[in-house]
């Protein structure tokens, strides 16, 4: 008996019926992901599993590396770079068992089953011959980077990339199109990040270079950011995302915004309260320019980074050392949002939160903001990362159906650097759609409606983020 059969996660008919009736074929909109633009654009042909998925360069799985870290695994067999591929992929195959109630353990099957068409369980006993069988798929050309997002029937890929850019890989798929739409999303947090003032001067000396220009006060960084903004819209872009750790709304004059600007560029170390005014100015600065070229924004909020300085030092950020964090963020966010409403110049927006205590404060202040001119304009998004897991989808459905319009969600996204997550949109449609068949069974929602919830899954699935987004 297959782990992964045609009802995993189906509890009832009516959640069966709705998942093979309604959500199983429909495309997918990946509006938010990591994927490197530069492997897209040259078809990469993966060596090996391992390479895949658990180590290739510089980047990897920071959800399994961490899981690898906690059964006992050295630091060499991850970013080391000591042992061969197939002595890495063993001790993943050694670490699955012990993720069981880990999403990890789901992910980990779901893609052998749907992207290889393996059904064993992986563990030692099957780590060779998954190992060997999964190699020799990836030698060709049905597994090679572009085949594998069309694989799952992806229409749109959003990038993450930064403003200084230039979208060199974009253009180039754009020239060779392969059937998938890829769109690069604007992330100008390194802009922000005037904490480290060395750092910052030489990303604002590239900056000024991609722009064509100099950078020497806070409103030539305006105009400059102004410039890529443009540049970005040209190729495609209707969005932008912003990874913070809190909303900021401190109160500034840009007289204040100038010397604090001027004052980093000349190597000082901002105050506390210079930082947070700056940061207000400046993602109040790009939020209005995002609503001027009539795109969405998304502000994913509450990761505390980087915690292992030792390991930081040695292996760098993205590595699976960032946590939750539990800073406020009711006062801050509302008050963010209410001045760029008040200035009509609030753009769509979608709210994430990591730190499940505020589901219903992100979902609460989303819908201050709603003015009608768009379904959905204001919404809470989908769980993400540390709540991308059936508990966390549900608690963030439950907070989103109770105090406002699970109909006009606009669905999952991989946020993943891996080609082959796109399981993940399966996994979300079986929890959604379990999440209304159960309402069903229990008499909560009409047995006699349930073409109507069948096309609301449909919408959450596909259509939604299709009409918002417009891409």
């Amino acid at each position: 008996m297959k782990f992964i059969d045609q009802n995993f996660m189906l509890q009832s008919r009516t959640a069966q019926e709705l998942y093979h009736g309604y959500a199983e074929k429909m495309p997918i909109i990946d509006y938010h992901c990591h994927l490197v633009p530069q492997q897209i654009a040259e078809n990469i042909q993966f060596r090996d599993i391992t390479q895949l998925w658990l180590v290739d360069g510089h980047y990897g799985d920071h959800y399994k590396w961490r899981a690898m870290r906690a059964n006992g695994v050295s630091e060499d067999y991850l970013t080391g770079g000591k042992y061969s591929a197939w002595e890495t992929f063993q001790k993943w195959a050694e670490t699955v068992p012990a993720t069981m109630r880990n999403p990890l353990y789901h992910w980990t099957h779901l893609e052998l089953s749907r992207v290889f068409g393996i059904d064993k369980l992986l563990s030692p006993k099957t780590a060779r011959e998954i190992f060997e069988e999964c190699n020799a798929k990836l030698a060709t050309p049905e597994f090679r980077g572009q085949a594998l997002i069309r694989r799952f029937n992806v229409e749109v890929v959003c990038t993450t990339d930064d403003p200084a850019d230039d979208l060199r890989w974009h253009k180039m798929i754009a020239e060779k199109p392969f059937g998938t739409k890829v769109i690069p999303a604007w992330r100008p947090d390194k802009a922000m990040a005037i904490e480290d003032p060395a750092s910052y001067k030489a990303y604002i000396e590239k900056l000024g270079e991609a722009a064509g220009m100099e950078i020497n006060t806070y409103s030539d960084l305006l105009d400059a950011l102004q410039k890529r903004h443009d540049f970005f819209a040209s190729m495609g872009c209707k969005l932008s995302d912003h990874g913070l750790e809190a909303f900021y709304a401190a109160d500034y004059t840009d007289t204040e915004i100038a010397f604090i600007f001027k004052q980093t560029l000349a190597g000082k170390r901002p105050s506390e309260l210079d930082l947070d005014k700056f940061r207000s100015a400046f993602l109040h600065d790009m939020a209005v320019m995002d609503a001027e070229a009539g795109w969405a924004q998304q502000f994913h909020v509450g990761a505390i980074r980087n915690n292992n300085t030792k390991m930081f030092s040695l292996v760098g950020p993205d590595t699976g050392y960032d946590a939750i964090h539990d800073l406020s963020i009711a006062y801050a966010g509302n008050k963010f949002f209410n001045r760029l409403a008040s200035e009509d110049k609030l753009a769509k927006t979608i709210l994430y939160c990591l730190n499940p205590k505020d589901n219903e404060v992100m979902m609460t202040m989303a819908y201050n903001f709603n003015d009608g001119t768009v379904p959905g304009k204001m919404q809470f998004g989908s769980g993400w990362w540390f709540l991308d897991q059936e508990v966390g989808m549900r608690r963030q459905m439950d907070a989103l159906s109770v105090l406002g319009l699970f109909s006009r969600f606009v669905g999952m996204l991989t946020d993943s650097r891996s080609f082959i997550s796109y399981p993940r949109h399966e996994y979300f449609r079986r929890i959604l759609c379990d999440v209304l068949g159960k309402d069903v069974e229990e008499g909560k929602l009409p047995a006699s409606e349930l073409e109507t919830i069948g096309k609301m899954v449909q919408d959450i699935s596909y259509n939604n983020a299709k009409n918002y987004f417009q891409f």
